[in-house]
């Protein structure tokens, strides 16, 4: 027979351990939609002689502007590729289909269909930066998404909300920072949480016609552009709060 003394020990250890909140696991890595089965693992070497030093663009979106300032040295082939897609304005009028708070934002799935297939097995290789060059996915940086294979970069990439340097083990490789606009960034709609980057698949196959139907509220991107250096710094001063 339990006494009263323990009966009632009991009943607190019992209370307690309801009261106990479970440990909150981290969200799911910033995957790219898996590469295509006939694409190659051995990624070409990008061409950076034409790519500047640094340099900064321009996000128009429908809660704002926000400016990304790229460093070559961080990540060559990342700042190639970002250049090339800008230049080709591959991300006007792509939706930010992943937010997720205290987190990160990704985007850089086409909404057109024939250029999302066009790109599918258009991967660079890794970049591994060395000393002064290797950054972290602190609050700010801005990455290349990846899958768990080897030079799986591709389109998308990611703004990170908070210290995600647990990413960077796992080769993502920041590539440039906002330089202003992270409020902009943290505004984003992030109702949909996981749901609709969970449909990479379809959102590629489809595009924006399927985003509008199954996620009508999601923000989006009206036009990346290049800052000329001549005017970049009375357009991209950062904000206060926003340095690095």
């Amino acid at each position: 027979m339990i006494s009263r003394r323990h009966f009632c020990s009991l009943l607190a250890a019992v209370t307690l351990a309801g009261c106990t909140q479970p440990q909150q696991a981290d969200p799911p890595l910033p995957m790219g939609a898996p590469l295509p089965k006939a694409a190659k693992q051995d990624a070409p070497e990008a061409d950076v002689g034409d790519v500047p030093a640094t340099f900064q663009v321009k996000f128009e979106t429908t809660k704002g502007d926000f400016v990304i300032e790229v460093h070559r040295d961080w990540s060559p082939h990342g700042a190639a590729r970002i250049h090339e897609l800008v230049k080709i304005g591959f991300f006007d009028d792509c939706r930010f289909f992943r937010v997720i708070p205290g987190f990160m934002v990704q985007w850089g799935i086409s909404g057109d269909p024939k250029l999302s297939s066009k790109w599918a097995e258009s991967n660079i290789p890794d970049d591994h930066p060395t000393g002064a060059n290797r950054q972290s996915n602190v609050r700010g940086m801005v990455t290349f998404a990846k899958t768990g294979a080897p030079n799986s970069r591709s389109t998308q990439i990611f703004a990170n909300y908070n210290d995600n340097s647990r990413l960077d083990p796992d080769g993502f490789t920041p590539f440039g920072k906002v330089l202003s606009g992270m409020e902009v960034l943290e505004s984003l709609n992030s109702k949909y949480g996981e749901a609709a980057s969970n449909q990479q698949g379809q959102i590629q196959d489809e595009g924006n016609a399927y985003l509008d139907k199954a996620f009508p509220g999601l923000d989006s991107i009206k036009k990346a552009t290049f800052i000329d250096p001549g005017t970049a710094s009375d357009e991209a001063k950062p904000t206060e709060g926003e340095k690095s």
